[in-house]
């Protein structure tokens, strides 16, 4: 195996998703940082020639009913996105809402990349503030956005690689 710097899968994988078409699933309920986040996103697929259409929900809990519903009925009509990526904020309150939201968002991801094999980007951010959010959100600095598109294009390759489409 080659090795690879921190943060970013091996080159390869991302070469093999060269045209890839994506949806990107934004959480607008802090629209300015959804904004932030799918700038970065759109940039770093711009630069791996793959582009992407935009859905926009309410909140991070509804990312991934929103990505179920459109994978489903992509596999019934034969138009398909090649990934996912999904986008949007939770910033902890004074109840445990946010523990709740955090967790089932992430769970649900995690369960329709794993059983129905979907490469998802995971962009939602979990943060204390929203001084934290926009360190993470903001393309000059943290720019979880790229980072995030970067990741979901290594795992089309992957699928690509496998043979899978």
């Amino acid at each position: 195996m080659a090795t690879v710097a921190p943060g970013r899968p091996p080159r390869p994988l991302v070469e093999r998703a060269r045209g890839a078409r994506l949806l990107i699933v934004e959480a607008r309920f802090y629209g300015d940082l959804a904004d932030a986040l799918v700038a970065g996103a759109m940039a770093e697929l711009a630069r791996n020639d793959a582009t992407a259409d935009r859905m926009a929900v309410p909140g991070a809990f509804e990312i991934p009913g929103a990505i179920s519903i459109i994978a489903s009925r992509a596999a019934g009509t034969g138009s398909t996105y090649d990934g996912y990526l999904a986008l949007g904020c939770v910033i902890r309150g004074e109840t445990s809402h946010y523990d709740y939201v955090c967790g089932e968002s992430a769970r649900g991801l995690m369960d329709l990349a794993v059983q129905r094999q979907l490469a998802i980007g995971y962009g939602i951010l979990t943060v204390e503030t929203e001084e934290q959010a926009w360190a993470r959100a903001a393309a000059n600095r943290g720019d979880k956005g790229g980072d995030v598109a970067h990741a979901c294009l290594a795992m089309i390759g992957l699928r690509r690689q496998a043979g899978l489409r």
